[in-house]
């Protein structure tokens, strides 16, 4: 691993090691993918302030998300399928998070269940949900959630439908998967990822197949799954999901001040700025452009949390200085786990935390919970001319 210095680095041995159906699923945006792209575009267009003759020896990236002491204001997204990057993905997720000390968040769509990653954790981790049609399905996880003693729930807003994303068509990537020929092939060429798939119990939806009337399989799943993501989902849902979850609820997939205003009057505790990674809405504007006045919308009512294009401890201090209480990164850990399994996901933590340190420490910075605007010194426009970060 002597060779891996950066996310980058992980996410082309992920390529490698990856079957493209899978990998493409991760790493693609909806449409042109021109929102996915402007994700992390726009993380360069900020400038930071460069000090000097500051004492920056004893560096904090500790803080708190949600009440949750945590290493550094990072937590592992939740990410569908993840389990079929590698074998048993979401335990080793976990696993990887909770030996760093920062928070993981599970899928509903995810491979291992709620109760898989309970029994292989010993902290309890965070489960994000999807409003389903079958209202008592939700219930059920929900309840599920809290038994298994998920210290928060993410309600995740902006998949009313599936955007449509050309790779995953192209992929035949369904449920069950559909591959055409060269997918096929490409399997073939990937051994270890599929002798350890056969290794493992875990190849289907942990939360659904056996959960709902009529699910057994990878067959009936299908149906289910494609009938069931819910338009009709409005805040009085959101309000409904408030009285049945007594722990800390955030909302995420807030891109609008007048929603992050209604998350703050239906009880969240926290938001999420996140376009879905630019997999929902093409053309939508990147999370970090919206964050700030969302931020300042809000004040201090909730916790606000960036989650999209976040690839660098830099791109942390970015968000934080921005008005981010904290960050949700999904493709950067993903990449790690694709490479390396669980190790990988404990590289991917460790160059952050790295990249952060070294990034507050030439800003003059040595608290996380101090870091203000004034760490960046301009904006970067599209033009070439400079202006204010507040100016977005």
């Amino acid at each position: 691993m002597a060779h891996i210095a950066c996310i980058e680095d992980l996410r082309r041995l992920a390529r490698r090691r990856v079957p493209k159906m899978f990998y493409d699923y991760a790493d693609a945006g909806s449409w042109t993918e021109t929102t996915y792209r402007a994700n992390t575009r726009d993380f360069g267009d900020l400038l930071f302030r460069q000090r000097v003759a500051v004492d920056i020896e004893r560096r904090n990236l500790r803080s708190t998300m949600i009440g949750q002491d945590v290493a550094m204001p990072v937590a592992l997204a939740p990410i569908g399928m993840c389990g079929m990057q590698r074998a048993d993905g979401e335990i080793l997720a976990a696993r990887a998070a909770e030996a760093f000390g920062v928070p993981f968040c599970l899928s509903t769509m995810s491979i291992c269940s709620i109760e898989d990653v309970a029994t292989h954790t010993s902290r309890p981790f965070w489960f994000q949900l999807y409003v389903m049609r079958d209202r008592a399905f939700v219930e059920r996880l929900i309840d599920r959630a809290g038994k298994s003693k998920c210290s928060a729930l993410v309600v995740t807003l902006d998949l009313p439908m599936l955007g449509q994303r050309h790779k995953d068509l192209r992929n035949g990537l369904s449920a069950p998967p559909k591959p055409g020929l060269a997918n096929l092939l490409d399997l073939a060429r990937k051994p270890k990822w599929g002798l350890a798939m056969l290794r493992t119990r875990r190849r289907t939806f942990g939360n659904v197949v056996g959960h709902v009337t009529g699910v057994e399989n990878m067959a009936s799943l299908e149906a289910w799954t494609s009938s069931q993501f819910d338009p009709r989902v409005t805040w009085e849902d959101i309000a409904w999901i408030r009285r049945l979850w007594q722990g800390k609820l955030v909302l995420k997939g807030i891109m609008d001040i007048e929603d992050a205003r209604r998350a703050v009057d239906v009880g969240a505790d926290a938001i999420v700025v996140s376009n879905h990674g630019g997999r929902q809405l093409d053309g939508a504007p990147s999370s970090i452009s919206t964050l700030p006045a969302i931020a300042r919308a809000v004040g201090g009512s909730v916790e606000t949390w960036l989650d999209g294009g976040v690839r660098s401890g830099q791109d942390v201090l970015k968000a934080i200085a921005l008005g981010a209480r904290g960050v949700m990164i999904g493709r950067a850990y993903l990449y790690g786990l694709g490479a390396l399994g669980e190790e990988g996901v404990r590289l991917c933590l460790e160059i952050i935390a790295k990249e952060l340190s070294l990034t507050m420490g030439f800003c003059g910075v040595v608290d996380i919970n101090a870091v203000t605007v004034e760490i960046l010194i301009r904006r970067r426009s599209a033009t070439g001319s400079n202006y204010s970060p507040d100016e977005t």
